[in-house]
């Protein structure tokens, strides 16, 4: 079973950036296709940005210029650049496998909170 833990989050100006980072404890990690979730207070949890074991890339129409997938397979890893934040993007972040491939346990996502 595969254990994720993401990091990174914190508070930040509108127009700031931040970089979050998602370790997966199983090798199986490294075929999968993953995923960048959020969910903000009283909205449904969405997928913001997946990528692929080869790292092609998908992004929702929200973040898509502004946001950068990224992952290093052999470090079991997986990035967000988030530049140009804005209120909207306050949420509580989570990495998981996304499209086709079966989910992982949730962890317990990491707070992006943007207000000046």
């Amino acid at each position: 079973q595969v254990q994720l833990a993401e990091s990174g989050g914190g508070l930040v100006q509108p127009g700031g950036s931040l970089r979050l980072s998602c370790a997966a404890s199983g090798s199986i990690f490294s075929i999968y296709t993953m995923g960048w979730y959020r969910q903000a207070p009283g909205k449904q949890r969405e997928l913001v940005a997946s990528i692929t074991s080869g790292g092609s890339t998908n992004y929702a129409e929200s973040v898509k210029g502004r946001f950068t997938i990224s992952r290093e397979n052999a470090k079991r890893t997986m990035y967000l650049q988030m530049n140009s934040l804005n209120p909207e993007d306050t949420a509580v972040y989570y990495c998981n496998a996304a499209r086709d491939y079966p989910k992982f346990s949730w962890g317990q996502g990491t707070q992006v909170t943007v207000s000046s």
